[in-house]
């Protein structure tokens, strides 16, 4: 029988894996740590919630004293507010996750599970079109959550050779989508024409957010170690997406592109400056081959299908709202 803490465990992912765990008959016993309160409305029965900083040192005397033997890391700036500095990224996503890897050698936890990221890989033209586990992480300098991930990714390599004992379970996650998602990616879908770069198709892998918490939770219990991308069969274009919607396209040239985030930029009028057309251009798609049939997982949905649930839910919350 298990005893997980999710750190993270209240956030839109976290949650989920959270009531996962705590139904599932191999756990025992689940420790939710985040900064954040629980929503009072997504608070399960027999989870125990904590709040606390991965940056803490008193970090591993938590999980000694609540008996963890694995730990499912999700703690992360996924999506930075406008006021968020780069060194408060860093904070939480490197320095944090090296001090949460730190505190569950100290403490003797035995099993971590990592929500690493495609963003690993990097935005590059030479990508292969079909990432695979054994592809090189060259997540970009100019992108800091990319750069985190395969910074966290570095720090797990060298435990690997230093404390084999500290087994690890890392998924790269492709984009999540969910019935109550929304994050940068999201937002070009909400959009009335659809972004598209000239020249390039853009694709996108999705994933539902309940096959991501089932996976982790099948990693958690049956304890089966590895590194493995996590998306949906299949990838859509942004021509597809903008057919599957009934939106129109809207194509710019690339140094056009890159011309108006510049000024955006400048003038304040987005945080993004144009490194960003990299992330439009030359996205990371993953193979999910491993996952299905080393780690023996297969999503419920299809990049295609996750899509298509996320857009009725999107309608749906717009006929509530009138």
């Amino acid at each position: 029988m298990t005893r997980v803490c999710v750190t993270g465990g209240n956030g839109f992912l976290g949650s989920a894996v959270v009531s996962r765990l705590a139904a599932d008959p191999g756990v025992s016993y689940v420790l939710s740590l985040d900064l954040r309160e629980p929503d009072p409305e997504r608070e399960i029965d027999g989870v125990e919630y904590a709040l606390g900083d991965i940056n803490a040192p008193y970090l591993d005397t938590l999980l000694a004293d609540h008996r963890i033997d694995t730990v499912v890391h999700l703690a992360a700036i996924v999506n930075p507010g406008r006021d968020t500095t780069r060194e408060q990224e860093y904070q939480v996503d490197v320095i944090g996750s090296r001090n949460v890897l730190s505190a569950c050698v100290r403490s003797g936890v035995k099993h971590v599970v990592i929500s690493s990221s495609g963003a690993a890989y990097g935005y590059h033209p030479d990508n292969a079109p079909w990432l695979k586990e054994t592809d090189p992480l060259r997540g970009n300098d100019e992108f800091a959550y990319s750069r985190h991930k395969r910074l966290v990714e570095e720090e797990l390599a060298r435990l690997r050779t230093e404390h084999p004992e500290l087994r690890q379970t890392i998924f790269r996650i492709g984009t999540i989508l969910g019935a109550r998602v929304r994050n940068q990616i999201t937002a070009l879908f909400d959009a009335r024409r659809l972004l598209r770069v000239a020249g390039s198709e853009s694709p996108f892998v999705f994933i539902w957010d309940q096959d991501v918490a089932d996976a982790m939770a099948q990693a958690v219990v049956t304890g089966r170690t590895g590194v493995f991308n996590v998306a949906g069969d299949g990838a859509l274009t942004v021509r597809e997406i903008a057919a599957l919607t009934g939106k129109r396209t809207i194509t710019v040239p690339a140094p056009l592109l890159a011309a108006a985030l510049w000024a955006g930029q400048k003038l304040g009028l987005t945080v993004h400056g144009p490194e960003q057309l990299r992330f439009l251009r030359y996205r990371p798609v993953l193979d999910n081959t491993a996952l299905k049939e080393e780690f023996g997982f297969t999503p419920s949905r299809t990049s295609r299908e996750a899509f298509l649930e996320f857009r009725k839910a999107r309608d749906a919350e717009r006929v509530r709202q009138g």
